[in-house]
Protein backbone atom coordinates (compact mmCIF):
# COMPACT_ATOMS: atom_id res chain seq x y z
CA UNK A 1 0.00 0.00 0.00
CA UNK A 2 1.56 3.44 -1.36
CA UNK A 3 2.10 5.79 1.82
CA UNK A 4 0.82 9.43 1.76
CA UNK A 5 2.50 11.66 4.25
CA UNK A 6 -0.20 14.80 5.08
CA UNK A 7 1.53 17.91 6.60
CA UNK A 8 -1.09 20.30 8.00
CA UNK A 9 -1.71 22.12 11.06
CA UNK A 10 -5.19 21.88 10.55
CA UNK A 11 -6.57 18.31 12.54
CA UNK A 12 -10.00 19.09 10.93
CA UNK A 13 -7.75 19.30 7.01
CA UNK A 14 -5.77 16.21 8.40
CA UNK A 15 -9.14 14.27 9.09
CA UNK A 16 -10.40 15.39 5.22
CA UNK A 17 -7.56 14.29 3.34
CA UNK A 18 -7.18 11.27 5.36
CA UNK A 19 -10.77 9.98 4.25
CA UNK A 20 -10.44 11.00 0.22
CA UNK A 21 -7.20 8.79 0.21
CA UNK A 22 -7.68 6.36 2.55
CA UNK A 23 -11.05 5.15 0.07
CA UNK A 24 -8.89 5.49 -2.80
CA UNK A 25 -6.70 3.08 -1.11
CA UNK A 26 -3.73 4.93 0.37
CA UNK A 27 -1.89 4.57 3.75
CA UNK A 28 -2.07 7.68 5.39
CA UNK A 29 0.11 9.47 7.92
CA UNK A 30 0.40 12.84 9.37
CA UNK A 31 1.92 15.72 10.23
CA UNK A 32 1.63 18.77 12.41
CA UNK A 33 3.78 21.18 10.82
CA UNK A 34 7.05 21.20 8.86
CA UNK A 35 9.28 20.19 11.27
CA UNK A 36 7.03 17.33 12.22
CA UNK A 37 7.06 16.52 8.41
CA UNK A 38 10.48 16.50 7.73
CA UNK A 39 11.07 13.87 10.58
CA UNK A 40 8.38 11.91 9.44
CA UNK A 41 9.50 11.73 6.17
CA UNK A 42 13.35 11.67 6.95
CA UNK A 43 12.22 8.55 9.37
CA UNK A 44 9.96 6.33 6.84
CA UNK A 45 11.62 6.25 3.28
CA UNK A 46 8.33 4.37 1.98
CA UNK A 47 7.00 7.06 1.53
CA UNK A 48 5.93 8.30 -1.95
CA UNK A 49 3.89 11.59 -2.11
CA UNK A 50 3.44 14.16 0.81
CA UNK A 51 0.43 17.11 1.02
CA UNK A 52 2.07 19.79 2.07
CA UNK A 53 0.08 23.27 3.60
CA UNK A 54 1.58 26.60 2.93
CA UNK A 55 0.81 28.03 6.40
CA UNK A 56 2.11 26.74 9.31
CA UNK A 57 3.94 27.08 12.36
CA UNK A 58 7.72 26.55 12.84
CA UNK A 59 8.01 25.25 9.28
CA UNK A 60 5.96 26.15 6.68
CA UNK A 61 5.35 23.70 3.60
CA UNK A 62 7.32 25.56 1.19
CA UNK A 63 10.64 25.62 4.03
CA UNK A 64 9.66 22.26 4.11
CA UNK A 65 9.77 21.44 0.37
CA UNK A 66 12.65 23.68 -0.05
CA UNK A 67 14.66 21.29 2.74
CA UNK A 68 13.58 18.44 1.00
CA UNK A 69 14.63 19.18 -2.04
CA UNK A 70 18.36 20.30 -1.00
CA UNK A 71 18.91 16.97 0.74
CA UNK A 72 17.80 15.34 -1.81
CA UNK A 73 14.91 13.28 -1.14
CA UNK A 74 12.78 14.35 -3.96
CA UNK A 75 15.48 13.30 -6.13
CA UNK A 76 14.58 9.76 -4.72
CA UNK A 77 11.37 9.95 -5.86
CA UNK A 78 9.04 11.86 -3.13
CA UNK A 79 6.25 13.84 -4.83
CA UNK A 80 4.85 16.78 -2.89
CA UNK A 81 1.73 18.59 -3.66
CA UNK A 82 0.60 22.01 -1.88
CA UNK A 83 -2.69 22.11 -0.58
CA UNK A 84 -3.38 25.48 0.72
CA UNK A 85 -5.63 28.44 0.89
CA UNK A 86 -3.02 30.75 -0.85
CA UNK A 87 -2.85 31.04 -4.66
CA UNK A 88 -0.15 33.74 -4.99
CA UNK A 89 2.04 33.16 -8.21
CA UNK A 90 5.41 33.80 -6.26
CA UNK A 91 4.47 31.18 -3.89
CA UNK A 92 3.76 28.43 -6.94
CA UNK A 93 6.84 29.91 -8.46
CA UNK A 94 9.22 29.01 -5.40
CA UNK A 95 7.18 25.81 -4.45
CA UNK A 96 7.55 24.40 -8.18
CA UNK A 97 11.31 25.55 -7.91
CA UNK A 98 11.43 23.60 -4.68
CA UNK A 99 10.33 20.59 -6.95
CA UNK A 100 6.43 20.68 -5.96
CA UNK A 101 4.90 18.86 -8.47
CA UNK A 102 0.94 20.17 -7.61
CA UNK A 103 -0.86 23.34 -6.00
CA UNK A 104 -4.02 22.12 -4.85
CA UNK A 105 -6.40 25.58 -3.41
CA UNK A 106 -8.61 24.98 -0.29
CA UNK A 107 -11.85 23.49 -0.28
CA UNK A 108 -10.67 21.18 -2.40
CA UNK A 109 -12.59 18.90 -4.39
CA UNK A 110 -11.82 15.31 -3.27
CA UNK A 111 -11.82 13.64 -6.93
CA UNK A 112 -9.12 16.20 -8.09
CA UNK A 113 -6.85 15.42 -4.78
CA UNK A 114 -7.16 11.58 -5.25
CA UNK A 115 -6.50 11.98 -9.21
CA UNK A 116 -3.10 14.02 -8.49
CA UNK A 117 -1.99 11.40 -5.79
CA UNK A 118 -2.70 8.07 -7.74
CA UNK A 119 -0.57 10.05 -10.55
CA UNK A 120 2.36 10.99 -8.09
CA UNK A 121 2.25 7.59 -6.57
CA UNK A 122 2.61 5.75 -9.90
Amino acid sequence: MTKILVVDDSATMRQQVRQVLTGGGFEVLEAVDGQDGLATVTADEDVKVMILDVNMPRMNGIELAEALHANGRMAAGLNVVMLTTEGHAELIARAKAAGAKGWIVKPFKPDLLLAAVKKMAA
